[in-house]
Formats: C-alpha cells, sequence, structure tokens
C-alpha cells in the first residue's frame, strides 16, 4: 500500500503561496492566446457541462460542502476580498452597463399615473421588453 504523507495540506499552501510569481509570469506569458484556446475548447467545455448535469454534479457539490462551509469562507475571505474587487471592476461595470443606460435613456415612456396605478407597470413593461430586445439581439 502506499504511503500517504501526513500534513499534505500544510505542503500544499506552503508550496503554492511560494508560487505567485511562478502564477504572474504565467499569465503575463501564456502558452497560447487565452480566448483562442477557450473558444477552441467551447465543445469539451458544453459536453463537460452536461455530463456535469446528467451526474447531479452540482446539487452533489452543494450537499458535500453545506451551509457552514459557505457561511465561514463568505464571512471571512469574500467579506473582505468583496470592496476592493468591486473598486477593481468599475471599468468593468461602465462598459457593460453603458450600451444599457444608452437604451433606457432614449425610451419613451408612457405618462406615470397616481402611485398603485396599474398603468404604471405599463412604464416597466416598456423597459423591460426594450433591455431584453436589447440584449438578445
Amino acid at each position: 500500500m502506499p504511503k500517504v504523507r501526513a500534513n499534505s495540506s500544510a505542503r500544499w499552501v506552503r508550496r503554492a503561496s511560494a508560487s505567485t510569481q511562478d502564477y504572474a509570469e504565467g499569465i503575463s506569458t501564456p502558452r497560447a492566446d487565452w480566448a483562442a484556446a477557450t473558444i477552441a475548447a467551447a465543445g469539451a467545455q458544453a459536453a463537460g457541462v452536461q455530463a456535469a448535469i446528467a451526474a447531479k454534479a452540482f446539487e452533489k457539490g452543494v450537499q458535500g460542502a453545506g451551509t457552514g462551509k459557505w457561511a465561514r469562507k463568505a464571512a471571512g475571505i469574500g467579506a473582505t476580498r468583496f470592496g476592493p474587487g468591486v473598486a477593481e471592476a468599475e471599468g468593468d461595470y461602465a462598459k457593460g452597463v453603458a450600451p444599457y443606460l444608452a437604451v433606457i435613456s432614449n425610451l419613451t415612456l408612457p405618462p406615470r399615473g397616481p402611485k398603485g396605478d396599474p398603468k404604471n407597470l405599463e412604464r416597466v413593461r416598456v423597459v423591460s421588453q426594450a433591455l431584453r430586445k436589447h440584449k438578445t439581439g
């Protein structure tokens, strides 16, 4: 029977943490273009997703982790990274939302009715349909 070393998770953390520079270098000098390689793998991705759906892998993963792990990671690591991640994404957010804001700003909405008036739902329908049309082309 093969021997399994003790403290494998601690060794993994030490070695992986020491590889930060290697990670950065790999990103700056990839062996292949990320977008081209990812697009070329679209068929494999689709097959993998379908296999995972058939195996109910998502449900099994959630059950295996449980609410406790989710809460611990979200409150710990997630809470400390949330604000900086949002700040870092400002430009990407602005670029992504701009076309939708343009659609909204160019709409002509029906007149607003009094608070609670069912006619106000028509305003919502106009916005919803315009945004959906923009998204789906």
